[in-house]
């Protein structure tokens, strides 16, 4: 059994990046994959402690999904039973991966996971969502908390307890367990998106033909930073490349939204007169 990994770095902390190699150590994944963006290659030094670890110095910032096409070629091409996309902003203890691929194991028609997600503080990080529409994201940003409240509830499912498995189209990216199989299928990361939709894009192609699961039995630990609420030039690239996602699904119409999200809260029990 093949456990792969890929870590996409630009400028990363060097104690994070440790402690995630380290978490993805101690879980027997290898090879760990740093496909590295930064302008240059100081990191390589720094990787060639570990024997586990292989390092790709990319010359340019390519991008998030490009970062980890990259390393998941790789991993297909050494036939790689599972990929792991993971931020150098995760940890997690021994023998979460071991669970996690035991689930996967026992269930064949699984092609993606994410587990239960805390912030460092242990509070409950909402890490699967709804697919958005464009309100979902441009209200939540831009109008006072008071006025998207209710409608941030239901795009985060935060109304439901996240206390059991659920089949979700949008896996928000910090943590992404595939199935290398179902990627000959599906295909990789869409390139045209330099940073943060892509993994609602991935998540909801994925799902097209098999389960996208939420699965709380193990819990990771996400230190999110949230950079496009505090920088300009990240809130940026953020607006561009979410104007990318809605040209290519879909602004106003879009049915496999309305159809999954639609069901999903169904599923969930989900009433427009909670509170």
């Amino acid at each position: 059994m093949i456990v792969s990994a890929s870590i996409v770095t630009y400028k990363t902390r060097l104690d994070e990046l440790s402690r995630c190699i380290d978490s993805m150590r101690k879980n027997g994944i290898a090879p760990i994959y740093i496909s590295d963006n930064s302008p240059s290659n100081e990191l390589q030094e720094f990787c060639s402690k570990w024997s586990e670890v292989e390092y790709i110095f990319n010359d340019k910032n390519l991008g998030y999904g490009a970062g980890h096409n990259i390393a998941i070629r790789r991993a297909i091409n050494m036939h790689a039973d599972y990929h792991l996309v993971i931020n150098p902003d995760v940890y997690f203890d021994e023998g979460v991966i071991e669970k996690i691929v035991h689930y996967m194991e026992t269930h064949r028609d699984v092609a993606q996971l994410i587990p239960n997600v805390v912030y460092p503080d242990g509070q409950l990080q909402y890490a699967v969502r709804l697919l958005p529409t464009p309100a979902n994201l441009l209200f939540r940003r831009f109008l006072p908390a008071g006025m998207t409240r209710k409608m941030n509830r239901r795009y985060c499912l935060a109304f439901d307890n996240h206390k059991h498995e659920m089949n979700v189209p949008y896996h928000q990216g910090s943590f992404m367990f595939f199935r290398v199989a179902c990627f000959e299928k599906v295909g990789l990361f869409d390139e045209r998106f330099f940073m943060y939709p892509e993994d609602i894009d991935i998540t909801r192609r994925m799902h097209r033909y098999y389960r996208t699961m939420f699965w709380p039995e193990v819990t990771i630990v996400h230190a999110h930073k949230a950079e496009s609420y505090k920088s300009l030039k990240m809130l940026r690239i953020h607006i561009v490349n979410m104007i990318k996602y809605f040209n290519k699904w879909g602004w106003f119409r879009d049915k496999e939204r309305s159809l999954w999200n639609r069901q999903l809260l169904q599923e969930l029990g989900y009433k427009d007169n909670n509170k």
